[in-house]
């Protein structure tokens, strides 16, 4: 379990929109890199603030291999835990880092009482909601050449896009094994569709 402090945060970015009296009520939680920090099927204990690091929602294929279902290097994650009795997915660190923890009874009365923060909630969830159909619409795409193009054009700009994550954890993103994104990488490539800078990718 990671370390929890209950001093209240003061200066996170992302608090920035939230109430005074709402960021009071948070504790912070340290956490290692591979900490499987809620297990699928258990209770939330409140909304989850990213303030650095890495957190991930991840869900097992029956074949072993896994899917990220979102990903958090700053500000919320898993949002839909506000009313669900269990966590869907495992909530694992990616890298080393801190959350804020927030109750969720608090959290619903702050959204209930004050219109300006309920605002800002609402339209925090269209942009996820935003990202997750373009997430859904590229795990549907049958080879790994059209995600991997897809995610390009979706998630960068100007056809280009540079990576914040390893290629592995890119790979699981993009519900592939490493070795399949690897050798997708190899073809567009050489057909002269993908050019590859270290870590930034770009349509040819």
């Amino acid at each position: 379990m990671g370390k929890a402090d209950t001093n209240p945060p003061e200066r996170e970015p992302a608090l920035t929109p939230i109430p005074e009296s709402l960021r009071a009520s948070a504790r912070r939680r340290a956490f290692t890199a591979g900490q499987v920090l809620y297990a699928r099927g258990e209770p939330p204990e409140g909304m989850l603030c990213v303030n650095s690091g890495e957190v991930r929602l991840v869900r097992h294929t029956r074949a072993g291999g896994e899917i990220v279902v979102q990903r958090s290097r700053g500000g919320f994650v898993a949002e839909a835990s506000m009313d669900a009795p269990a966590y869907h997915c495992d909530v694992v660190a990616a890298e080393d880092g801190e959350m804020l923890v927030f109750p969720r009874e608090d959290f619903r009365a702050t959204l209930e009482r004050d219109p300006a923060f309920n605002r800002h909630w609402i339209a925090r969830l269209s942009r996820e909601l935003r990202t997750q159909r373009a997430r859904n619409e590229r795990l549907g795409l049958k080879t790994a050449e059209e995600r991997i193009l897809h995610y390009i054009q979706s998630e960068g700009e100007n056809g280009r896009v540079t990576l914040s994550q390893t290629r592995k954890a890119w790979a699981a993103e993009l519900g592939l094994s490493h070795e399949a994104l690897y050798r997708a990488l190899g073809r567009l490539r050489e057909r002269g569709t993908l050019t590859i800078d270290g870590a930034t990718l770009g349509l040819g």
